[in-house]
């Protein structure tokens, strides 16, 4: 049995193998290099980092993996399928950055809705949304319009949708964005949760200090090519000083002239 665990924690989910990207303009001239010969493997059970400043290629790796870009070169597959396979998206579940929620729709709409998606039968699809209301804390609101919720709310809504398929691996886009404290709290023990379940999570975000609290493991891109990957536990220190080592420090800035303040003998202004 052990054997058997082992072999499982082993098992790549996501295998991306020397993948490049190049957006072109309307004369197909190149434009930008987003992703450059990209190698990246997930593991089952992985809470994997995909760290990187704005403009690093998180966003367009993350769409060819959920099949909506194609590789300029290279080979993507989930769990050994190609990402536009049935087989693939039948296990996979997505949670933009931004959630895209039907306001007028109740919590519970919500999760029926995406149950309809995945063809759920209903039985199956009312079962599930009871467990992942219960899950989120939602039971309480679960019959109120989703427009009238906090953005910590609304985020639970949105992850509880992306988990109502059962997905194996759930790809999260900048799961924490714009939260306050309490919510991201909330988020990030959600997500803990899941992995101890057993589910595979691959997590895109420029909040280090959230990818530090819950990723196992890390790569970090920059200009569209790998300056540093690894296990989040072998890092000496803070995650945020090593990624900068790795990106660099941002620049100094030289304010305007017609922005200082001029004072004169007295203290006056």
């Amino acid at each position: 049995m052990d054997q058997d665990n082992n072999q499982n924690k082993q098992e790549v989910v996501v295998s991306l193998s020397d993948i490049s990207k190049t957006f072109r303009d309307f004369w197909l001239r190149p434009t930008v290099k987003a992703v450059d010969r990209l190698n990246l493997n997930v593991k089952r059970g992985e809470i994997f980092g995909l760290l990187g400043p704005n403009g690093s290629g998180k966003s367009t790796t993350i769409k060819m993996i959920l099949g909506l870009l194609k590789p300029g070169s290279g080979e993507i597959r989930l769990f050994g399928k190609a990402p536009t396979s049935a087989e693939a998206r039948a296990k996979l579940g997505y949670l933009p950055e931004l959630s895209y929620l039907h306001p007028f729709m109740t919590a519970r709409e919500t999760l029926d809705y995406y149950a309809g998606l995945c063809s759920l039968p209903k039985k199956i699809a009312k079962e599930r949304s009871n467990e992942l209301l219960e899950m989120t804390g939602l039971q309480e609101a679960a019959d109120r319009p989703v427009g009238g919720f906090s953005k910590g709310m609304a985020r639970r809504v949105a992850l509880a949708s992306s988990l109502i398929g059962k997905p194996e691996l759930l790809v999260l886009d900048e799961p924490t964005s714009g939260l306050d404290p309490v919510s991201t709290d909330e988020v990030k023990t959600l997500i803990k949760t899941l992995a101890k379940g057993g589910m595979t999570i691959l997590m895109s975000s420029h909040l280090l200090a959230d990818a530090q609290d819950v990723c196992s493991s890390f790569m970090i891109l920059n200009h569209g090519k790998t300056v540093a990957e690894g296990r989040v536990g072998q890092i000496n220190g803070d995650l945020g000083a090593f990624f900068l080592s790795k990106v660099g420090e941002g620049r100094d800035f030289k304010i305007a002239p017609f922005l200082c303040v001029e004072t004169v003998p007295g203290g006056a202004k």
